[in-house]
C-alpha cells in the first residue's frame, strides 16, 4: 500500500510516518498540498493522508483535487475539528481522524483501507 502523508509540522510528519511503516507499506511525506500533487502525479498513491490546515492549498482543497481525478481514492483528513456530514459529501472512501488521534485509530483505519484495496475490483 502506497501512502502519501502531508503534514506541515516536520516533527509530527516524521514521527507519524515512522509509526505507519510496515512490511507492505511505502510512505512518502511532504509538507504542502502543492508538493503532494507533484509527488502523486506520476503514479497516484493508494491513500492520501493529509492535515487539513496547511500553508497554501488546504488539505481539504488537496483532497478535492485528488478526488476529482479519482472519486474512489482513499483519503484521510486529519483535523482538530469535526466534519459532520461534509465528510460524506467528499466521497465514499474519505475518512477523518480528529487530532490528537490515537495511534491505534490510525492503524485500524490503515488496516481497513488495506483490506478494502485488496478486495476492490480495480
Amino acid at each position: 500500500m502506497r501512502i502519501l502523508y502531508v503534514e506541515d509540522n516536520q516533527e509530527l510528519r516524521e514521527t507519524i510516518a515512522m509509526l505507519m511503516e510496515g512490511p507492505e507499506r511505502v510512505i512518502t511525506t511532504c509538507d504542502a498540498g502543492e508538493t503532494a500533487l507533484q509527488l502523486d502525479a506520476p503514479q497516484p498513491h493508494d491513500v492520501l493522508i493529509t492535515d487539513v490546515s496547511l500553508p497554501g492549498m488546504s488539505g481539504t482543497e488537496l483532497a478535492r483535487t485528488v478526488l476529482a481525478q479519482d472519486p474512489d481514492r482513499w483519503v484521510v483528513l486529519c483535523t482538530g475539528y469535526e466534519f459532520g456530514s461534509a465528510l460524506a459529501e467528499l466521497g465514499k472512501n474519505v475518512r477523518s481522524l480528529t487530532k490528537p488521534f490515537e495511534l491505534d485509530d490510525l492503524e485500524n483505519l490503515l488496516t481497513e483501507i488495506d483490506t478494502a484495496l485488496k478486495t476492490s475490483p480495480h
